[in-house]
């Protein structure tokens, strides 16, 4: 049977096999164009992702960075992610408010294989890619309204920098009991900044004490115990706002409470165990506003088993007020139960961090 296939088509007296051959050429094309194009396809989706992954990888780059400086980035993340051909960054702006937006494009001529039967030498790959990243905290102002207990007590504001192994403290406020027999107890509360060196420097001091008459200016509070104190606020030069950190090179924040006779004595905003003790009330541009709603802003408690993010808990431009329940009592239980109350106001701008950006193309 073979034989006789083999002479049949050998044969030069019949026109089936020279038919047959041209017949087959267009199928042939057929399917050797198929295999181009689905490698087209597949080369397309390639050049996307790496398209994709390099655009977001320049929105973290400092803040000083030039436009050039990033094309050179952008061109090496796009090849370390299998990208093919060339990546080109068209545009990346940053707004008065700190939005960034970005533009780029790549292309690649893919070598055909069997589209080079019909002349076509290569098949132009084009893909592009947009991201919007809204701005994001780079400042944070803490101010202490009020601290009782008593328990000494502090809280640290750690962050981490980018490229760090570990956290530094970028602040502390130190509560320390005054004494006296009231049911509440009212102490010395300090707040300090702490400089790359370590370095603390006094920010804000505010004493409570229990009396009937207030200083001049001062205004007396009556507590849920029916005691009657005051606190006196001192705030050094040119900080009246509070202590102002800038958190513009950190990677990540996080806040932790140490109270040396409590149970648990560590409560931290990382930790899922204790997070629950902090509260955090919902921002307000200004003190008139909060006064025509005072509940709406009231701090509310962390939900249980809750990594809290410091850089979504802080409002870009507004003030939160927050509190933490030291540990004397348990929780969950209303913010009137926390001994550590305290406001903070973000500022927010463009940042190296990745958060709070996305593709739109």
């Amino acid at each position: 049977m073979r034989g006789l296939a083999g002479r049949f088509i050998r044969s030069r007296s019949g026109s089936f096999a020279p038919i047959l051959v041209l017949a087959m050429i267009p199928l042939i094309t057929a399917i050797g164009f198929s295999v181009d194009y689905t490698r087209a396809v597949q080369t397309k989706s390639d050049e996307q992702a790496a398209l994709d992954a390099a655009i977001l990888s320049i929105t973290t780059m400092d803040t000083a960075s030039t436009k050039a400086q990033r094309q050179v980035a952008m061109q090496a993340s796009y090849a370390a992610n299998g990208g093919q051909g060339t990546a080109t960054l068209n545009a990346f702006d940053v707004s008065a408010n700190g939005t960034a937006t970005a533009q780029a494009m790549a292309s690649f001529p893919m070598p055909t294989v069997f589209m080079q039967i019909a002349r076509i030498p290569t098949v132009a790959i084009g893909v592009s890619s947009a991201v919007n990243k809204t701005p994001a905290l780079v400042e944070a102002t803490f101010k202490v309204t009020g601290v009782s207990g008593y328990w000494n007590k502090t809280m640290t504001l750690n962050g981490k920098m980018f490229g760090a192994a570990q956290d530094k403290p970028l602040m502390t406020i130190d509560y320390v009991y005054g004494g006296g027999t009231d049911p509440k107890g009212y102490g010395t509360t300090t707040v300090s900044k702490i400089d790359s060196l370590g370095v603390a420097t006094v920010v804000q001091t505010q004493v409570c004490k229990v009396g009937k008459k207030a200083p001049t200016g001062v205004t007396l509070n009556t507590d849920q115990y029916g005691t009657t104190y005051y606190c006196v606020d001192t705030m050094s030069p040119g900080n009246t706002a509070g202590a102002s950190i800038d958190v513009s090179q950190m990677a990540g924040l996080n806040l932790q409470m140490y109270v040396k006779p409590g149970n648990p004595q560590n409560l931290s905003s990382n930790d899922a165990a204790t997070s629950n003790r902090l509260y955090s009330g919902a921002g307000y541009s200004t003190a008139a506003q909060k006064a025509l709603d005072p509940s709406k802003y009231l701090p509310v408690e962390v939900a249980s088993n809750t990594i809290v993010d410091i850089f979504r808990l802080v409002p870009c431009g507004e003030t939160s007020d927050q509190a933490w329940e030291d540990g004397g009592n348990p929780v969950p239980a209303p913010v009137s139960n926390a001994d550590f109350f305290y406001n903070v106001t973000g500022k927010c701008d463009f940042n190296k961090r990745p958060n709070n950006t996305r593709l739109t193309q």
